[in-house]
């Protein structure tokens, strides 16, 4: 940027000194776009996750973690209602772009499933897969809470905080669900 021509005011703001009220705006909406392109990025990848998730439910051999899994595909489907409730605040339609990341996550899960020997075996490899899921889905989500935040889209900051302490619950779910039945019983069977 040419900063000759700009007054003083201008000049320290263009250098980052500080913020205008213009650049303020600007990078609200930037901000925004990033934001509305997140939640079609995990508007894809929840959906995509409960055909997913119905793979592993039909490949578990625990029935707690079969238990588990089926009632996080209820809160999925219900994250999916509170994702079209925050495009509604943002005043956009529902939409979803292919989300890359959550493509590969699920692609690794077959992989897992095809490959492991079924019985426990499996089932630690389902978590495994899951969890990375959780993980990623808690990343997702706490950085749209906290843009929402910043936002000021106290509705959307609600929602997405739901639906984030649930991905905490069920990673914490599996990692129990883990470590009390699932990796002892593989310890066992050697």
């Amino acid at each position: 940027m040419d900063n000759r021509n700009l007054n003083s005011e201008e000049r320290e703001s263009s250098s980052g000194t500080y913020s205008t009220g213009y650049e303020s705006k600007l990078s609200r909406t930037q901000l925004t776009r990033l934001f509305e392109d997140e939640l079609k990025d995990i508007f894809w990848a929840e959906k995509a996750l409960t055909k997913a998730m119905t793979k592993m439910i039909d490949n578990s051999h625990n029935p707690e973690l079969r238990d588990a899994i089926r009632g996080h595909l209820t809160d999925t489907e219900n994250q999916v209602i509170r994702l079209e409730q925050v495009f509604e605040e943002v005043g956009k339609p529902a939409a979803s772009q292919k989300c890359d990341a959550m493509e590969g996550l699920i692609k690794e899960a077959d992989v897992i499933i095809k490959e492991s020997d079924e019985g426990s075996m499996r089932d630690a490899g389902i978590i495994s897969a899951a969890q990375k899921v959780e993980h990623y889905e808690i990343a997702t989500y706490g950085t749209l809470r906290q843009m929402a935040e910043t936002l000021e889209l106290d509705h959307a900051v609600e929602l997405l905080q739901t639906t984030l302490d649930e991905e905490k619950a069920a990673d914490e779910k599996l990692t129990e669900i883990a470590v009390r039945l699932i990796n002892k019983q593989n310890i066992n069977s050697n």
